[in-house]
């Protein structure tokens, strides 16, 4: 008896992720839709989680990072609208999913790890920058890679909630506002220095 294995249908797959994930939550900017049918999902996880690489969760990846849910990804792209004119800068978790997705909106897309952006020294000017993953705060070393004007959208985590979040830099400030409350994956990197107490 010989067992034969179906290969997924990820293009219905991919379309079912638009219709009841992202269309039900309010994404319907066609071009977030686009891109979200345009990359291929399941080339970003690994080979045992390829069959659930559309369901509306995130995936732990190998390195032990994860893939966020396609809402939040979905979210973040129609909160920043990327454009042509863009120097963007993504702060990815390890999938490298969301600069696939943004490459081709911005005139120029670079790539750095979360460790990097929380605790580096270089200064930036990116008029967009997205984190893939939500942070508890704005360290200096990310809030120096913003352009004056600048934008980012991130997601936020505020006392154990996860939501979308962006901020624009005027001077030396770059406050974030919470948008909406979504599940999305916390970088450790961002977290906030532990103080002591009694």
């Amino acid at each position: 008896m010989t067992l034969t294995t179906t290969r997924p249908d990820f293009a219905a797959a991919r379309k079912a992720m638009i219709d009841s994930q992202l269309r039900t939550s309010g994404v319907n900017d066609a071009f977030v839709l686009e891109r979200m049918n345009a990359v291929a999902r399941e080339d970003f996880v690994p080979e045992n989680a390829k069959a659930t690489a559309y369901m509306d969760r995130a995936i732990r990846l190998e390195d032990g990072g994860f893939l966020p849910a396609p809402v939040f990804h979905g979210a973040m792209l129609a909160e920043a609208r990327p454009a042509a004119g863009d120097r963007a800068l993504v702060i990815d978790a390890g999938s490298g999913y969301l600069p696939a997705l943004v490459e081709p909106l911005v005139g120029k897309l670079d790539i750095i790890a979360p460790d990097t952006a929380a605790n580096g020294g270089k200064r930036g000017d990116y008029t967009l920058v997205l984190v893939d993953g939500a942070i508890e705060h704005v360290p200096p070393a990310l809030a120096k890679l913003v352009a004056e004007g600048g934008r980012i959208v991130t997601g936020m985590v505020d006392r154990g909630v996860t939501r979308l979040a962006t901020g624009r830099k005027s001077g030396k400030a770059l406050a974030l506002l919470p948008l909406a409350e979504m599940g999305i994956p916390r970088l450790g990197a961002f977290d906030r220095p532990q103080s002591w107490s009694f």
